[in-house]
């Protein structure tokens, strides 16, 4: 080192930490350096200048990928290496990174989660503290004082005398002394370095280059491509190469800004959250509230209120004790959840670009909280939504996903959307596809009808989804697909799981434009009622409930068709002997609702109720027949009669054998239903079926058909 050249000033931080963040700054405005070497990839510095973009909001990432594996690299406005690149980029000061190249961490093979000691920790019981994190914060974070960045690189040195790093921790060492020699080389007269505290040590006392070199030679490389994407505060842990964890991001985001006063202004903030849902919150509530964590401070030796003490006076005043409101502070602002922005001239690949133009076509504004739209697909605006929703989806981007609509009608959808920094990950992996959302997303329809492990019901979904997605190019091969699988495809259950989706595309297709399924959807229909009846013979128990599930399956997709092949199979199959008795059961609960003529249902009922039939039959009969509800039992005097005397029939054994069946049947329903049910016994015995009047239920409904028919015009 030439005698004009300072020593190295290497600043060890915690990452994502406040007051390191100041703490930095503060050190680099004294120091002025001439060049700042920051960890992180060495791929990123021309990527630094960026970061001067208005357009730039943190939190963001820089993102590493290659070869089917990503990392990245986040970055709040509270992190002390964000806070050293806006020092420089204002000082006009060269800025570099000096880890080991993202071309060899993704290159090296996973490490498995070492177990190593933890410095917080070990210092944190040598100062007598049982929570290092409570520790840290007194001694760094709540004062932000630049004098103790040397303390804690002093104390690392003793924590770490004896440590002898290996692995990936060892190479990313030796290039960041490799990236330090390289700078005084140059000839920089001052040097700053900021790096994690664990790092300083390595830093500090520089082994031979030779001895790094030897380590750093011969490992493996790929080829790799950087960016800046958008990052959230939720995700500020999700760090590659170590453990940068913040449980409080929003806490700590207001500890830096925060001019003065932190404990003041964050519980007026709380106030305001809890003001804004309606709660009665006072000046004097708040005022109370600092008194009481600048009091637990006190108590407690702090220097400042930290984050549990102002918790707790906000419970105890603000709350009045309730843990829900403390629950709405914690998620509005102890986390803070926070989507950041990059700037347009961020290198992207075509997919992402078309994207953000597709963002601004439509409206929608990506998001780290979670938000709700409902969409009606009359007006253009939002088919144009749901179309852009549904293409990401199949290409793997699910920004949002679909709830149960409110109301009725085709021409609804309603969505949640909730934008998370890996679909970038997804976006860069499907850019092979396409370079538009749509090209992207059609092809990979394409991909998916055209693979061999792809079932007939993933196939007869996908025909769906490109219809939601207004995808009208791949349905040609995907209907050939259809045709081909289902014309090898012996099993009636492959074609039952796979018709109800068909027959939702073919019913929607009105609204979306699309034709050309009914002639498949009337082909699968037609196999599927020629073979149900042997498919259902030699079932066993779980094998009968898994095509109870499929015959509901096809009854609510056939519902949507004008079909009588459906109701005629099932009203054959109801005459057959030998079925399984949770298939009879639900077979004649679907005709019975259905109002199909076929015998009656209590007499069919009573039949498989007999004592002719085991227990364990009647009670799997009656779990098929009422696993639509329980209101018919309420209803229906007959049927809880038959139900009644059959129970009460049954020796103790027996009804032992069939407790769990009982409970999983009656288990179903809904509370009120039971509750009724039960009122219904309790008030005396069921009426038998013989003592009931078709005229006395006539006479009770009398008015209420009379007011029908008067609202209808028809009286």
């Amino acid at each position: 080192m030439r005698a004009d050249v300072a020593a190295p000033s290497i600043l060890g931080v915690r990452h994502h930490g406040p007051g390191s963040a100041k703490a930095v700054r503060a050190e680099l405005e004294r120091l002025k350096p001439d060049v700042v070497l920051i960890e992180g990839p060495p791929e990123a510095d021309p990527l630094v200048a960026l970061a001067g973009d208005p357009g730039m909001e943190p939190p963001v990432a820089l993102l590493a990928h290659a070869q089917g594996r990503a990392a990245f690299w986040p970055f709040a406005v509270f992190s002390p290496e964000w806070q050293a690149i806006t020092y420089a980029r204002e000082a006009g000061v060269e800025v570099r990174f000096c880890d080991l190249p993202a071309a060899h961490s993704l290159a090296l093979p996973e490490e498995e989660e070492a177990v190593r000691l933890d410095p917080i920790g070990e210092l944190a019981r040598a100062a007598g503290y049982d929570d290092p994190e409570r520790w840290w914060d007194d001694v760094v974070e709540h004062r932000g004082e630049s004098g103790t960045l040397h303390a804690v690189a002093e104390a690392m040195a003793a924590i770490r005398e004896g440590h002898e790093p290996s692995g990936t921790e060892a190479l990313r060492e030796a290039a960041m002394r490799r990236a330090l020699r390289r700078a005084l080389k140059e000839g920089f007269g001052s040097v700053a370095v900021v790096c994690g505290a664990w790092h300083v040590p390595a830093l500090t006392d520089l082994p031979s280059a030779a001895e790094d070199e030897r380590l750093l030679r011969g490992i493996p490389k790929v080829k790799v491509d950087m960016t800046w994407v958008p990052w959230t505060h939720g995700r500020l842990a999700a760090r590659s190469g170590y453990g940068a964890g913040v449980a409080s991001p929003g806490w700590y985001d207001h500890l830096f800004s925060a001019s003065d006063r932190p404990v003041e202004r964050w519980l007026a903030g709380a106030a305001a959250v809890l003001r804004e849902e309606g709660l009665p919150v006072s000046s004097a509530h708040v005022i109370e509230s600092v008194r009481l964590a600048q009091g637990l401070a006190g108590l407690r030796g702090r220097p400042l209120a930290g984050l549990s003490e102002v918790t707790e006076a906000a419970r105890a005043v603000l709350c009045e004790g309730d843990d829900l409101p403390v629950e709405l502070i914690q998620r509005r602002m102890v986390v803070g959840e926070r989507l950041g922005g990059v700037p347009g001239s961020t290198p992207m690949v075509p997919l992402q670009r078309h994207l953000r133009e597709e963002q601004r076509r439509w409206r929608l504004k990506p998001e780290a909280l979670p938000r709700e739209h409902d969409l009606d697909l009359r007006k253009p605006l939002d088919l144009g939504r749901s179309r852009l929703l549904h293409r990401l989806n199949l290409i793997g981007v699910r920004w949002g996903t679909t709830r149960e609509t409110r109301g009725k009608g085709t021409f609804k959808e309603s969505w949640t959307l909730e934008w998370h920094p890996e679909f970038d990950i997804a976006l860069i992996e499907a850019a092979p596809l396409g370079i538009t959302v749509d090209g992207a997303a059609a092809a990979r329809a394409r991909e998916l009808a055209a693979a061999d492990g792809t079932s007939l019901a993933d196939l007869t979904s996908l025909v769906e989804r490109c219809l939601f997605a207004d995808l009208a190019g791949p349905l040609p091969d995907i209907l050939q697909a259809i045709k081909d699988k289902a014309a090898l495809d012996g099993q009636v259950s492959h074609l039952m799981a796979a018709l109800p989706a068909l027959v939702r595309a073919q019913r929607y297709g009105d609204v979306r434009g699309s034709g050309g399924l009914a002639a498949i959807t009337d082909s699968l229909l037609a196999r599927i009622c020629a073979g149900l009846a042997p498919a259902l013979t030699g079932l066993d128990d779980d094998s009968a409930r898994q095509m109870v599930a499929l015959i509901d399956g096809v009854h609510s997709a056939v519902g949507l068709l004008e079909s009588d092949l459906w109701p005629a199979t099932l009203a054959n199959l109801a005459r057959r002997t030998g079925l399984p008795g949770i298939i009879e059961g639900r077979i004649v609960r679907i005709l019975f609702d259905a109002d199909a003529s076929v015998d009656d249902v209590s007499v069919r009922m009573a039949r498989a109720m007999s004592s002719g039939n085991p227990p364990e039959r009647a009670a799997a009969w009656m779990e098929g027949f009422l696993s639509g509800g329980g209101l018919l039992l309420v209803h229906d005097p007959r049927l809880l009669a038959i139900v009644d005397g059959w129970l009460t029939g049954l020796s103790a054994e027996a009804f032992v054998d069939v407790l769990p069946l009982l409970r999983r049947t009656f288990g179903a329903f809904a509370a009120p239903e039971r509750r009724m049910i039960g009122d219904r016994v309790r008030s005396g015995a069921p009426m038998p079926a013989n003592e009931v009047s078709d005229a006395d239920d006539d006479e009770q409904a009398a008015g209420a058909v009379r007011t029908v028919l008067e609202i209808l015009g028809r009286a």
